[in-house]
């Protein structure tokens, strides 16, 4: 057990009985009243984020987590099939589990996140900017260059992206995972 002056960002908790991860947090002294610590929480186990105010010096139930690196090896019927890089074991995992799946390559490089005590994946992590080739997307019209003109492009695991006129079939462009957002093209 700790007290609510350890919370931070990240931090994994015990709440109402699910495993939560700390979004925001913010202590609060009101000049009149007890201190209190203001939370945002995302659960591990359905994504759903709540808000919760705890007093100052309040238990909470801590959850001792590992990173554990991990590559994607293909998508079937029965999950995302993985390998453990110090292992080498496979396991299958659900859609759930993951924020963005569309953007998942095959060989692609990942974490997973592990409940220590009950060696219980949690959630997966991707790398924060992925690098994906456009294999379709329209030819940008010449003169229609109007500021932040975007076009829709597919890259090559069939995600859909809004990319800026000038990116080509064939090109490299650096990807947010978290929000599929374009970010670069990638010099060759």
């Amino acid at each position: 057990m700790a007290n609510t002056s350890e919370i931070r960002n990240g931090l994994c908790i015990y709440f109402n009985n699910d495993v939560y991860t700390v979004v925001e947090f913010l202590h609060v002294k009101p000049g009149k009243g007890p201190a209190f610590v203001r939370t945002k929480l995302k659960s591990l186990t359905n994504g759903k984020v709540v808000d919760n105010t705890w007093p100052s010096s309040h238990k909470i139930d801590i959850v001792r987590v590992e990173r554990r690196k991990y590559q994607f090896l293909y998508k079937d019927g029965e999950g995302y099939h993985c390998m453990d890089m110090e292992s080498y074991e496979q396991i299958a995992l659900q859609e759930a589990m993951l924020t963005n799946p569309q953007f998942l390559k095959e060989g692609m490089g990942i974490e997973i996140l592990y409940d220590a005590e009950k060696e219980v994946p949690l959630t997966i992590e991707m790398p924060q900017y992925i690098e994906m080739q456009i294999t379709y997307t329209e030819p940008g019209v010449r003169g229609d260059t109007a500021t932040n003109v975007t076009k829709p492009a597919t890259i090559e695991t069939g995600a859909q992206i809004k990319v800026p006129i000038f990116i080509n079939e064939g090109d490299i462009v650096k990807i947010d995972s978290r929000t599929g957002d374009y970010m670069e093209r990638v010099k060759k």
